[in-house]
């Protein structure tokens, strides 16, 4: 395949990703901007609210999003194959039906507002796969295979009052109770809640942006977390929008060579 065709695959693939994602805020908010999701019920009808904590809210997003996901990868004439494992590169592999050397990797990334923009978050590693990139440790095909990588983002707003587990609540819904029924007052040791329906529940997160970027175009110069070995994503907002990272301007051989050799000291020999 040559650099033509190949750049032909990549533009018609983000063109469609860019009007699937037009889509997704209305999939997943109602019509005043709050997460659809209330929380998860039991065959008791008791209904348990999540907490905001980052980690629960990302899984929950990316399991309520993925059949969308499925429908738009049929629609497009592409197969989905997910990692093997928890830790490999990327969440979802893109294969095209008609042309198996057609891979495009995308991971799905979320993140909360913040003040100054957004909380930080990673675009992968640049260790092992990304320095050695036609072998396949931890990643799902080597990485010089995929035509592109992209990340599918999710940007959403933390509601004031959920902070943690323990301001999680128990409700029960009388649209969901049949006539005989006699709701529950407590759950173990825990008050139960009676509303009028699911609308009654307030959302842990609303106000939903979503987008989509080449991680290259969005990448930082930075490490996104700690001491591993993960690319940082730009904090803010408009650059993730319009793929302005530090490395937009200059080209993707730039970030490349700047995150091949991140951590790597080099010294000039004298003789």
């Amino acid at each position: 395949m040559d650099l033509k065709e190949k750049n032909k695959y990549k533009i018609e693939f983000k063109k469609a990703l860019d009007l699937f994602t037009e889509k997704l805020e209305k999939y997943v908010s109602t019509e005043n901007g709050d997460w659809s999701v209330k929380g998860f019920i039991d065959v008791y009808k008791n209904i348990y609210t999540i907490s905001s904590d980052t980690k629960i809210v990302s899984k929950i997003l990316e399991i309520h999003i993925f059949p969308q996901i499925l429908q738009f990868a049929e629609e497009n004439e592409y197969n989905i194959i997910l990692t093997e494992h928890q830790n490999y590169y990327p969440d979802l592999t893109f294969i095209h039906k008609k042309n198996q050397d057609v891979k495009f990797a995308v991971d799905l990334k979320t993140t909360y507002r913040k003040k100054s923009g957004v909380s930080s978050f990673t675009l992968g590693s640049h260790g092992s796969y990304f320095k050695e990139r036609d072998k396949k440790k931890n990643i799902q095909f080597p990485y010089n295979q995929y035509l592109a990588h992209f990340c599918l983002g999710v940007i959403y707003t933390r509601t004031d009052w959920a902070q943690d587990a323990s301001e999680t609540e128990i409700y029960q819904v009388q649209d969901l109770q049949e006539e005989y029924e006699t709701p529950n007052q407590k759950v173990g040791e825990r008050e139960v809640t009676t509303v009028n329906n699911l609308k009654s529940i307030a959302s842990v997160i609303k106000d939903f942006d979503f987008f989509v970027a080449e991680k290259w175009k969005i990448a930082s110069d930075k490490q996104g977390s700690g001491n591993t070995a993960n690319i940082g994503a730009t904090l803010s907002i408009d650059d993730l929008r319009n793929e302005n990272g530090i490395f937009s301007q200059l080209g993707e051989e730039w970030f490349d060579e700047y995150w091949v050799n991140h951590g790597s000291a080099t010294m000039v020999k004298r003789w």
